[in-house]
């Protein structure tokens, strides 16, 4: 999707701004403000107003895209693996109840897999 690629774009120039502002502490200002839209996005809602709710939505996906960014700085999370993860994980859990899996067996084989992966690469590191 372009215009995804084109924000993103937009919040790494930002991230290589906020370097040298005072104001910014990383993915914590972030973490706190994407809080902050998503209560906005609540407020807005029930006033069916849709022009003002797809800019607070806009707002949550900004906040977003800036902790992806601020987080791949600070302790090397790539932003373009989070994507392809969430992908696969949610593509998994729709075929899976499309074809009478139960959510909650999905999510627990899909913790399982996130475990051995993680012991995998534990284990890869002290050898």
């Amino acid at each position: 999707m372009k215009e995804f690629d084109k924000l993103l774009g937009i919040a790494k120039r930002k991230a290589d701004f906020d370097i040298n502002n005072t104001w910014s502490n990383g993915s914590e200002t972030y973490l706190a403000e994407i809080k902050n839209e998503v209560d906005e996005v609540i407020e807005e809602l029930p006033k069916s107003r849709k022009c003002y709710l797809e800019d607070e939505l806009g707002d949550v996906l900004w906040d977003y895209l800036n902790i992806l960014t601020a987080l791949e700085k600070e302790i090397g999370i790539d932003t373009r693996a989070v994507l392809e993860r969430a992908c696969h994980k949610y593509e998994e859990r729709i075929s899976g109840i499309e074809t009478g899996e139960k959510w909650t067996d999905i999510k627990e084989k899909q913790k399982v897999a996130l475990a051995i992966e993680h012991n995998s690469h534990s284990s890869k590191l002290f050898k």
